[in-house]
C-alpha cells in the first residue's frame, strides 16, 4: 500500500486531475490500496497549511467520485486520511480563524498559540469529522483513516499536550474521549459498513508524551469501542522539525524502516490489522515485515513515488528493475511529489512512467557524460529502442554524485546512479569509461542524436584571490591534506559546503562555516536542512550566516578572508590555514561547442517543442543538445528531468 500524504498536486483545496493521474499510476502498477489526502481538513479552521485537501464541504464528492472511479478499474482499493490540524494550524493561513486545542500549548514548528477548545467546539469539529466521512463515502472510497499523531485526536490523546482538568483530561480514559466520539459521529454518518481506521502513535519518544505502553492501552480502548477496523502506526512526532525529518518521514540519515520492531510490537498487543510506513523502501524488508507477523500491510509510500511499478515489476519477476527509493526526500520539497530518482513522478499528465518503444526509426545516439543526467537520456533513448553509446571521461559512473554519497549520512545516494547503470547494461548500451570524448569520437559513431551531460567544473574564478582558494570538489576528493583551522565558504546553500564542514570537524579541523544565505541549506528540503543542522551543530561547527565572500589573501603561512556582511554591507576579516569556497558549478561544455557546427539543429533545443512534448527537428545532420550541469549548475532532479523530457519524444 501507499499512506495518505500531502503530495502538493491539490488545486483549490480539491483532488483534480493531476492529482488523481498520481495515484493512478500506483493502481496501474498492481498496488493493492492507495491512501491518498494526507492531513484532508474536516473544518474551516483545520487551513491548508501544506497543500492539503479540503474535505469540509460537499464540493468534494464529484472529484472522489472520479478518484474512486479511476482507481477501482486498475483493481485498487482507494482511501482518504482526515483529520484538524488543531494547534499545528496557522492562524494566517486560509480564514484567518484561531487555531484550536484541546490545551493552549503553542506548536513552534507552525507558530500558533491555540485556543483552548471548549464544549461548543468540540460539538462542532466532531459533527465535522462525521460529515468528512459521509462525503468520502459518497464519493466512492473504500474507507478513511482519521490521523491522530500530533494532530488534534493526538493533541488529547498526549499528556504533552493535554492538561485539562474536565472529562476530556487526565486519565487515559479521558484523553480517548474526544477520539472515541469522533469515531462514533463517523459510524453514525457513514454507517458500518464502510472502513475506518486510526493512524496513531505506537511511541511519541518524546518527554511528557505518550510511551509505548500508553499507546498499547489507548489502542486497546478504541479496539474496544467497535469504532474502527484497523491501525496505521506511526513512531515519534509530527510537531518539531526534526521529528518530522528523524522519526516520523525518516530519510536516508535513518537506518532501512528503523520503527518497524516498535510497530511489530505493539501489534503483538493488539487484535486489528496494523499497517505502517517510514522508510520501509526494498522489498526484501516488505517481504520481512509481513513474513514476521510484524504487519498485516506493509506501506511502502516513497517507494511507490520513485517507482509506481513496483508490484508490477516484482508479480513479473523482475525485482532487479524496480527504481529504488534512496531516501533523498527531495518528494518532502516545496515541489513535491517531484521525485529525486523519477522525474515522470507528479508530471504525469505529461511525463511516462513507462517510456515506449519509438514508432520510427531506430537511431543511433551518443551520449556524453555518465552523471545522472547522461544515464538518464541513455537509460530512455535505450528504452525507445535506439542504439546508444555513452562516453565517460571517469573510471567509474556517477559524476558529482560519487562526492555526494561520501558523506556521512548520504551512501544511499548511489542508488541513483547504480539503477541506471544497471538499466542502460539491461537495454544493450555500449558503455565506454575512461574515454574523454573528443569531437572525432562522437563522429566516428555516425549518429542521429548527441547529448552532452558532461556536467561542470567548480565556479571560482569570480573570486580575487582564487589561487588562494581551494574547491569542494578538491577537498572532498582528498587532493590536498585538511589544515589545523579551515573555513568553508557556502555560496549555494546546497548539500557540498557542508559536507565540507562535516569532513573537516571529522578530520580534527578547527572548523568554521560561512554561508551567504540568511540560514543553514538554504536551497534544500526541510528534512535535509534538519539532518545537517543536527550534524554541525554535534561536531560543534562555529557557523555565520548573511555574509558575501569577497576576496582571500595570504597572511604569513595562512590566509585571511575578507567578508561583506550582508545585511549592513560592512567587512570583517577571519584567518585560517584553509578557506574551501563553494560557489555552484560552470557548465564543461567545450566538447558541445565545438560540434555544434556539424550538428543540424546548431546545438538549439528549441523550448517550444521541449515544452509540448513534440520532436525537436533538425535539418540533415544530427541533432545535438545538452542537459543537466552542462547547460548550468541546478540539482539532480533537474539534470534527471532534462534527460527525460528531451529523450522521451525521440
Amino acid at each position: 500500500m501507499s499512506t495518505s500524504h500531502a503530495c502538493g498536486l491539490e488545486e483549490g483545496g480539491m483532488p483534480k486531475e493531476r492529482y488523481q493521474r498520481y495515484h493512478e499510476e500506483k493502481a496501474k502498477g498492481g498496488i493493492g490500496l492507495t491512501m491518498f489526502g494526507g492531513s484532508s481538513n474536516v473544518a474551516p479552521d483545520s487551513p491548508s497549511v501544506f497543500q492539503q485537501l479540503y474535505v469540509g464541504d460537499d464540493e468534494v464528492i464529484p472529484y472522489l467520485q472520479q478518484f474512486s472511479e479511476r482507481v477501482h478499474k486498475h483493481g485498487a482499493a482507494i482511501m482518504c486520511q482526515i483529520t484538524h490540524l488543531g494547534r499545528r494550524g496557522e492562524p494566517y493561513q486560509g480564514h484567518w480563524l484561531p487555531t484550536i486545542g484541546p490545551s493552549a500549548i503553542r506548536e513552534t514548528l507552525h507558530r500558533s498559540f491555540p485556543k483552548e477548545m471548549d464544549d461548543h467546539d468540540i460539538a462542532r469539529v466532531v459533527s465535522a469529522y462525521g460529515a468528512a466521512a459521509r462525503r468520502c463515502k459518497e464519493g466512492g472510497l473504500d474507507g478513511i483513516e482519521t490521523l491522530g499523531n500530533s494532530h488534534l485526536i493526538g493533541q488529547f490523546l498526549s499528556p504533552a499536550t493535554n492538561k485539562r482538568t474536565d472529562r476530556y483530561g487526565g486519565s487515559l480514559e479521558n484523553r480517548c474521549r474526544f477520539g472515541l466520539i469522533v469515531f462514533e459521529e463517523i459510524r453514525r454518518q457513514a454507517g458500518d459498513e464502510f472502513l475506518v481506521g486510526f493512524r496513531c502513535a505506537v511511541d511519541e519518544a518524546m518527554k511528557d508524551g505518550l510511551s509505548q505502553e500508553e499507546c498499547i492501552e489507548a489502542a486497546h480502548i478504541f479496539e474496544r469501542s467497535g469504532y474502527i477496523d484497523f491501525f496505521n502506526g506511526n513512531y515519534g512526532r509530527m510537531d518539531t522539525l526534526l521529528g518530522l525529518a528523524v522519526d516520523n518521514m525518516p530519510g536516508m540519515a535513518s537506518p532501512i524502516a528503523p520503527w518497524l520492531q516498535s510497530v511489530g510490537a505493539f501489534k503483538r498487543e493488539v487484535s486489528l490489522p496494523v499497517f505502517h510506513a517510514a522508510r520501509i523502501t526494498d522489498i526484501a524488508t516488505a517481504r520481512y515485515a509481513i513474513q514476521e507477523g510484524l504487519l498485516d500491510m506493509v506501506a511502502m509510500t516513497r517507494a511507490h513515488i520513485a517507482d509506481p511499478q513496483l508490484v508490477n515489476k516484482l508479480a513479473d519477476g523482475r525485482e532487479d528493475e524496480i527504481r529504488p527509493c534512496v531516501g533523498a526526500t527531495h518528494c518532502m520539497s516545496p515541489q513535491r511529489p517531484v521525485c529525486l530518482h523519477n522525474a515522470a513522478t507528479g508530471r504525469e499528465l505529461t511525463m511516462p512512467q513507462l517510456v515506449e518503444r519509438t514508432a520510427g526509426p531506430v537511431r543511433t545516439a551518443v551520449v556524453v557524460g555518465g552523471g545522472p543526467a547522461g544515464l538518464e537520456a541513455a537509460r530512455v533513448l535505450g528504452e525507445r529502442g535506439h542504439d546508444v553509446t555513452l562516453f565517460e571521461a571517469a573510471p567509474r559512473l556517477g559524476g558529482q554524485v560519487l562526492m555526494g554519497a561520501q558523506a556521512s549520512w548520504r551512501g544511499d545516494l548511489a542508488g541513483v546512479i547504480d539503477w541506471r547503470a544497471n538499466e542502460i547494461e539491461r537495454l544493450g548500451a555500449d558503455i565506454r569509461t575512461n574515454i574523454f570524448a573528443e569531437p572525432e569520437d562522437v563522429l566516428a559513431q555516425n549518429p542521429d542524436i548527441v547529448i552532452i551531460a558532461t556536467g561542470g567544473i567548480p565556479d571560482l574564478e569570480w573570486l580575487d584571490g582564487v589561487e588562494h582558494a581551494t574547491s569542494a570538489w578538491d577537498f572532498l576528493t582528498g587532493s590536498g591534506p585538511v589544515g589545523g583551522s579551515v573555513l568553508v565558504y557556502d555560496g549555494t546553500g546546497r548539500h557540498p559546503a557542508l559536507q565540507c564542514a562535516e569532513h573537516a570537524a571529522i578530520s580534527g579541523a578547527e572548523t568554521r562555516f560561512v554561508s551567504i544565505d540568511g540560514e543553514m541549506a538554504a536551497e534544500l528540503t526541510y528534512a535535509e536542512r534538519a539532518i545537517w543542522k543536527q550534524r554541525i551543530y554535534e561536531l560543534e561547527v562555529e557557523m555565520t550566516f548573511d555574509h558575501r565572500l569577497a576576496r582571500i589573501e595570504k597572511s604569513g603561512n595562512r590566509l585571511t578572508a575578507t567578508f561583506v556582511n550582508e545585511a549592513t554591507g560592512r567587512t570583517n576579516t577571519r584567518t585560517v590555514d584553509q578557506i574551501v569556497v563553494e560557489h555552484g558549478t560552470i557548465p564543461a561544455d567545450d566538447l558541445y561547442h565545438a560540434l555544434r557546427a556539424h550538428s543540424g539543429n546548431d546545438g538549439v533545443t528549441d523550448l517550444e517543442a521541449l515544452l509540448s512534448n513534440s520532436r525537436q527537428l533538425s535539418k540533415d545532420a544530427f541533432e545535438l543538445h545538452r542537459i543537466g550541469d552542462a547547460v548550468t549548475s541546478r540539482n539532480i532532479a533537474a539534470a534527471v528531468y532534462d534527460a527525460l523530457r528531451l529523450c522521451h519524444v525521440m
